[in-house]
């Protein structure tokens, strides 16, 4: 088990601290741009992984990021050139910067897939043992000093785990009529509850957002509420309906600095962690981990090893 290192750690309250947990290997790229959203709101981002564990002392947010980068088995870069020559090009009304704009928006997503190639490992269905009771560890303080929390992909179920919902360890039966894209594009289209406190976030009831994911959230935990869905049902995000700010979303509003929407987002995240007045006291992390496995973990290991025996047969 890695040290724990207890720090003092001083309050920013213009640029809150911002904990962003990952996997030890595979999650560089998502934290580099993790780290930047929350460095555009305004915030201070710290890395979190199992052998770099903290304590949410010091926290005033917190980001449960996502799983070790997936590698797409096709790649849509004909597709991108072909949509950028109808769009520019051959739109005569565009002049010179305009088409050039548009040429630099559209090489960004095969930029970022080679980058996230480059950095990427063996995709793993698996759980990160590990890194889920480090994680189980932070959200169960930051719920306890309600601070803001956010998950991103796997993040966003191992938040609805946690509250003790169930998930659906394979999507794929949703998909039947239609394949289940994986990529950094921006290709689903969800919909927002309305009134729900996601849908004022982002301003509007529709969002297209990209998918990398192939679990998702079955039975909602106790106090969250399904707040936005895929048409075929598939649910895309959740949120606490008691607290300010706890809630997850399935695909990566990291990888779409770009959309404003997306910000929005990181935005509120860091606006609600300025609001919080006081640091969440020093627990003792080694300890913490040094507790039994939560019941909940145990049963949903259980379930992935089911769901990998039948993958296997």
């Amino acid at each position: 088990m890695a040290t724990i290192k207890k720090t003092n750690y001083k309050i920013h309250r213009n640029r809150p601290t911002i904990g962003i947990t990952g996997p030890d290997k595979g999650g560089e790229v998502a934290w580099v741009f993790t780290a930047f959203g929350v460095l555009l709101a305004g915030g201070r981002p710290v890395h979190i992984t199992p052998s770099n564990p903290r304590t949410a002392d010091g926290l005033q947010g917190l980001i449960v990021g996502g799983g070790a980068d997936v590698d797409p088995k096709t790649y849509q870069q004909d597709s991108v050139f072909q949509e950028y020559l109808k769009r520019t090009l051959k739109n005569p009304r565009k002049n010179f910067f305009q088409r050039i704009w548009r040429f630099t928006r559209w090489i960004y997503y095969p930029v970022l897939f080679f980058v996230r190639k480059l950095f990427s490992r063996k995709p793993q269905w698996s759980l990160d043992h590990d890194r889920d009771h480090l994680e189980f560890q932070l959200i169960d303080q930051a719920v306890k000093k309600n601070l803001p929390v956010l998950g991103i992909c796997r993040g966003s179920q191992l938040l609805n785990v946690y509250f003790r919902g169930t998930l659906h360890q394979d999507i794929s039966d949703f998909y039947k009529e239609e394949p289940n894209p994986s990529s950094i594009f921006p290709v689903k289209k969800v919909t927002f509850k309305p009134g729900s406190k996601l849908e004022q976030i982002i301003g509007g009831p529709k969002l297209k957002v990209n998918a990398l994911h192939h679990q998702a959230v079955h039975t909602p935990g106790k106090g969250l509420d399904i707040v936005a869905t895929e048409s075929n049902g598939v649910v895309q995000a959740i949120e606490h309906v008691e607290r300010d700010f706890i809630m997850g979303v399935q695909w990566h509003p990291e990888y779409l600095p770009r959309r404003q929407e997306q910000r929005r987002l990181f935005q509120a995240l860091v606006q609600k962690a300025r609001e919080v007045n006081r640091q969440i006291e020093e627990p003792d992390m080694a300890e913490a981990l040094a507790q039994p496995r939560d019941a909940a973990l145990v049963s949903l290991d259980q379930q992935v090893a089911e769901t990998a025996e039948k993958s296997a047969l």
